[in-house]
């Protein structure tokens, strides 16, 4: 997994409007990424619902938000209209990026051993620096832990 202090990888990927959106077009802004299994399953849609309802306060403070998942960009556009998220997602149908960031490969899940994606999210900077990774996401409870993460951050670079 990328950690703290490392650099955002190359991407190129499309939004839910088949806009691209890549690691360059993203110098000069804040934002997060956060990595998720699939979308319309019962922990990605607590998940992002709960990134969704604290949306306004994350963009308050600065923060573009992407969800990135191997779902296709018109599962992405359903997932947005049906529970109305004001942020875009990102179609990683080949892995490249959820590979870049080390977030696929072997987890629990129900008891058995799978392959998928590892919930996880970056805070990057504008010059494109990871500045926080939350690695332990509560489904429920992501939005504050976003929240959390990015007050944590402006108090640091504070002092």
């Amino acid at each position: 997994m990328l950690q703290v202090n490392d650099m955002v990888p190359n991407f190129n990927l499309q939004d839910e409007n088949e806009n691209w959106i890549s690691n360059e077009s993203l110098l000069g802004k804040k934002y997060i990424l956060f990595f998720y299994p699939k979308d319309d399953s019962p922990g990605c849609t607590k998940e992002a619902c709960s990134v969704r309802d604290q949306y306004k306060y994350i963009s308050k403070l600065g923060y573009t938000v992407f969800g990135v998942s191997p779902d296709k960009v018109k599962k992405h556009k359903k997932f947005i209209d049906k529970y109305e998220f004001q942020y875009s997602l990102l179609a990683d149908t080949e892995k490249e990026l959820i590979n870049a960031f080390g977030v696929w490969g072997p987890k629990t899940f129900m008891g058995r051993e799978i392959i998928g994606v590892y919930r996880s999210t970056y805070i990057v900077d504008e010059t494109g620096k990871i500045t926080a990774l939350i690695d332990k996401v509560k489904t429920k409870d992501h939005g504050n832990q976003i929240l959390e993460a990015i007050q944590t951050r402006a108090e640091a670079s504070a002092y």
